[in-house]
């Protein structure tokens, strides 16, 4: 860290202070990324200087570059063509955005095929455009590297799948580690000759010398790659998953039969279109779906995460410097929310000092979600006042935010949604209470409730003048005398309220000096 550790931990004690404002981070604020990949071509433009990732613009075009590229060397005609139209409009669309120059990476399908060299040539004639061919060990550092963006504390292994192959990289301390790559991608896949026998015995192979490299003994799996997202997306559908998100959803190794096998006996036409999966993805699922099998039964992890975060990702998380790498991606997002959208930025800050008595011994994961939920409790203000409370939840329940698991993520929306909303009875979002135990509703509730209470004073009363006491039967709250007159009928009532969701008595005390 640099030499303001010292006016960081006075801001914020453990979290710093935010970083949007400094200049390397500013310099972040517009970055545009391109994937040329196997199967798809993607440009994405993340705008804003906070640690998790802002998705200005996001396009992609399934082009199918490396079809038929294992019978012929080279690659597909039509996709060729498609991906060049793609790259002239990104390169236009960039400029026009303030997104240049664009950092552009071709992976397996480019770097193997014969008018490859070709192919880079033609774009950078036509588009301006250089492309960065990467060798797979380049692949997994990056898709490693975009993990670290939504996780900077991962350990575990990475696997990495497109459309013509599959890498892996160890990641432990925040730091990539080993890394191998395999033509396990569905496109290199379905050319393999030989048929369904020479699949099988080709994956069973891969997946044997992979192991040799990387070893088995790998706790957490974090999955990276549309084919992956696909099928977690269908083990979602089979599973009756009342949550769409697929960042951070966790499957495990019997999940994943289960689901493999379920797919084996579906209309997969008519599932896709329930899922809203395209149909150029959805061929690649059945072998992708072969090769994840394989991959659980030789690696046995404990915990398996989807990751939204791959290759673009780890692009923009290589221009960040250190220091903001080492932040927490969820508080920084929401400081850049309040700062950007709160009635009162700064406010979240005495907020969450003014709760925190209320949760004494909370572990860190509980800790750092009452700060995120202290820093947007008022950056819906602007919605309708009947629908804050649905707009808080949706927004923590949906939004594209790093380091939040989907429990964490209904544990905020509903500490939000209690921000605005006495009660929860009826709501549209209780399939997603489910996801939840008893005593983390309750501690979401409780937060939100003292967030209702909090919000109804300055920022000088919460800071100078109030302060909470939690006993096994009591919640005192001291006012100094000065403040006594901010305590009115409305402040009792809610008081009285989150007391009786502590299960406790409200008590309000006095002081004169």
């Amino acid at each position: 860290m640099d030499g303001n550790v010292d006016s960081h931990a006075e801001d914020w004690g453990p979290f710093g202070r935010p970083l949007f404002e400094d200049p390397q981070a500013r310099a972040l604020s517009r970055v545009g990324v391109v994937d040329v990949g196997s199967n798809s071509v993607r440009m994405v433009v993340f705008d804003g200087a906070a640690r998790s990732p802002a998705y200005f613009f996001n396009e992609k075009l399934m082009c199918g570059l490396g079809a038929g590229l294992g019978e012929t060397g080279h690659l597909n005609p039509e996709g060729r063509a498609r991906a060049l139209r793609a790259l002239k409009r990104f390169a236009v669309l960039a400029e026009g955005m303030g997104a240049t120059p664009l950092s552009v990476v071709a992976t397996a399908a480019v770097r193997d095929a014969k008018d490859g060299p070709e192919f880079q040539a033609e774009v950078e004639r036509e588009t301006g455009i250089k492309l960065w061919v990467i060798d797979g060990q380049e692949e997994a550092r990056l898709s490693a590297q975009g993990v670290l963006l939504g996780w900077p504390k991962a350990k575990g292994l990475i696997c990495d799948i497109g459309g013509s192959s599959m890498e892996l990289a160890q990641l432990k301390d925040g730091r990539v580690g080993q890394r191998v790559t395999s033509a396990l991608g569905p496109l290199k896949l379905r050319d393999l000759p030989g048929g369904p026998d020479a699949i099988k015995d080709e994956i069973a192979k891969t997946m044997d010398r992979l192991a040799d490299k990387v070893g088995k003994d790998h706790k957490r799996i974090y999955l990276v790659g549309g084919s992956w997202r696909a099928i977690a997306r269908l083990d979602m559908e089979r599973r009756g998953y009342p949550m769409t998100v697929l960042h951070e959803y966790r499957m495990t190794t019997d999940s994943i039969r289960e689901t493999v096998d379920w797919l084996e006996g579906q209309d997969l036409e008519a599932l896709r279109t329930q899922v809203s999966i395209s149909n150029e993805r959805m061929t690649l699922v059945p072998l992708a779906a072969q090769v994840l099998k394989a991959f659980v039964k030789t690696f046995k992890p404990k915990e398996i995460h989807i990751s939204s975060y791959g290759i673009r990702e780890g692009l923009l998380y290589e221009q960040m410097p250190q220091r903001l790498r080492e932040r927490d991606p969820l508080i920084e997002a929401c400081r850049f929310a309040e700062a950007t959208s709160a009635r009162l930025p700064g406010f979240g800050r005495s907020l969450y000092n003014f709760v925190l008595p209320l949760f004494e011994g909370a572990d860190e994961d509980r800790t750092r979600l009452i700060k995120a939920a202290c820093l947007l409790h008022d950056t819906a203000w602007r919605a309708h006042p009947d629908y804050r409370h649905e707009v808080c939840f949706e927004n923590a329940t949906r939004a594209n935010l790093g380091g939040l698991d989907h429990e964490g993520r209904v544990y905020l929306g509903l500490a939000l949604l209690h921000r605005y909303k006495n009660n929860r009875s009826g709501s549209r979002f209780e399939p997603l209470f489910e996801l939840l135990s008893e005593e983390q509703i309750a501690s979401a509730e409780a937060l939100g409730k003292a967030m209702r209470f909090g919000a109804m004073f300055t920022t000088d009363a919460l800071t100078q003048t109030a302060k909470f006491k939690l006993t096994d039967t009591t919640l005192r709250l001291t006012l100094k005398a000065d403040a006594a007159d901010l305590f009115g009928e409305v402040a009792e009532a809610r008081l009285a309220s989150l007391a009786k969701s502590m299960n406790v008595e409200p008590e309000v005390r006095i002081k004169d000096d």
